[in-house]
């Protein structure tokens, strides 16, 4: 009984009893290290892509003292944001087809062979369900779908950073099982080589299906294709959408009241309180900028309004000043903005009044609004109604 109990811990892992199913219960040959360790490469590209591109985004919003966020160029925001919701939606695939191919050597028996195999199953935890977090919640947070109670943008990047962090654990302990089944063989393929190169080629064609069919939410040319995009970029008012409306925001009364002013304060030599006539009777600037929303879509508009570097040198405002860009919404984490000096003294970076030739509409924010070149759509402020000077 000894002998056979030591005999059965020596044989080779595929060999072993799959833990509470019984030898034989996976029979597809397709569940091998070969087809897991190309899966494995797509998706650390993919959630690579994903975690840089969401770091990125982060800093924007949330920017520490050495990061400053350029002006230039006007779309790149746009770029990377489009990437990352992208990236992030074609690794649904992925990750389900890696998850069936490895789920057998889940069972292995016994759980555990040596050190380096304890390491690869601890981060299995935090890897594989930080993976499905992270792809769970963004689903959602794109389509507007909230079904938890924490605030989305903290959860979602300290998730990233846990998963990032076990994947990169998780590649240091496979490296040699990578290495070795991705080798370029020279022996002609039999028939489990075809079968797993068309499982592969599926995976791949419904990734890319996946992208096909949302990209064009962020590039235009495709947009007519983008039917599984949760957003329509030609939809809402004056042609495109709205995350947030006037009346969600509060805002109704103050911004359709006569008695409206905008108040430019702060380090001014002329502090400024302006009616709306006012702000139309100064000097108007057009600029074609792309308004980018953090949930992947974005598109282009022809916007008409003050420069506000026009107004910061009409109150007096000193060179390379920074500007908090306040909102006639009283409550929200967006109801105020910080506009860089490099921002601000952009001469496209506009007080809107209008959009396409057109007053704005209230739920695009009538009747002022930012709008500037390389900003995400949520600092984009809304309603303007006071301009601090630092």
């Amino acid at each position: 009984m000894v002998r056979r109990a030591t005999r059965r811990l020596l044989e080779p892992p595929e060999t072993l009893r799959r833990g509470p199913f019984r030898s034989g219960a996976f029979t597809s040959k397709l569940h091998d290290a070969r087809v897991a360790s190309w899966l494995g490469l797509a998706l650390g590209v993919t959630f690579t892509i994903c975690f840089a591109t969401g770091l990125l985004s982060h800093l924007i919003q949330h920017p520490p003292s050495f990061v400053t966020w350029p002006s230039r160029p006007a779309g790149l925001y746009r770029v990377t944001q489009g990437l990352h919701v992208t990236t992030g939606l074609a690794s649904i695939p992925l990750l389900l087809a890696k998850l069936w191919s490895v789920y057998p050597h889940l069972w292995t028996w016994p759980p555990v062979r040596d050190v380096a195999h304890l390491v690869e199953r601890i981060t299995l935890l935090p890897l594989v369900g930080g993976s499905l977090f992270l792809l769970f919640t963004g689903l959602a947070n794109i389509s507007l779908w909230y079904p938890w109670r924490f605030f989305f943008p903290a959860g979602h990047y300290w998730a990233a950073w846990i998963t990032i962090g076990a994947l990169i654990v998780h590649v240091g302990a496979k490296w040699t099982v990578f290495r070795t089944s991705t080798a370029r063989r020279r022996v002609a393929p039999d028939a489990t080589d075809v079968d797993r190169r068309r499982f592969l080629q599926v995976i791949a064609g419904v990734g890319g299906l996946v992208t096909l069919t949302t990209v064009g939410q962020t590039f235009r040319p495709l947009r007519r294709l983008a039917l599984l995009a949760p957003r329509r970029t030609d939809v809402g008012p004056q042609g495109f959408p709205v995350n947030k409306s006037a009346a969600g925001a509060g805002v109704l009364p103050a911004a359709v009241s006569p008695a409206y002013r905008l108040i430019v304060d702060g380090n001014v030599e002329r502090p400024l309180s302006l009616s709306l006539a006012d702000l139309r009777a100064l000097p108007q600037r057009e600029a074609t900028l792309p308004i980018a929303c953090v949930e992947g879509w974005s598109v282009s508009k022809t916007w008409q309004g003050v420069a506000v570097r026009d107004l910061l040198d009409l109150a007096g405002a000193p060179a390379h000043a920074e500007v908090v860009v306040s909102s006639l919404q009283e409550r929200g984490l967006y109801k105020a903005s910080v506009l860089s000096a490099a921002h601000a003294a952009d001469a496209d970076t506009l007080l809107a009044l209008d959009v396409e030739g057109e007053e704005l509409h209230i739920d695009h924010g009538y009747p002022v609004r930012l709008i500037g070149p390389n900003r995400p759509g949520v600092m984009q402020t809304k309603w303007v109604s006071r301009l601090t000077i630092s």
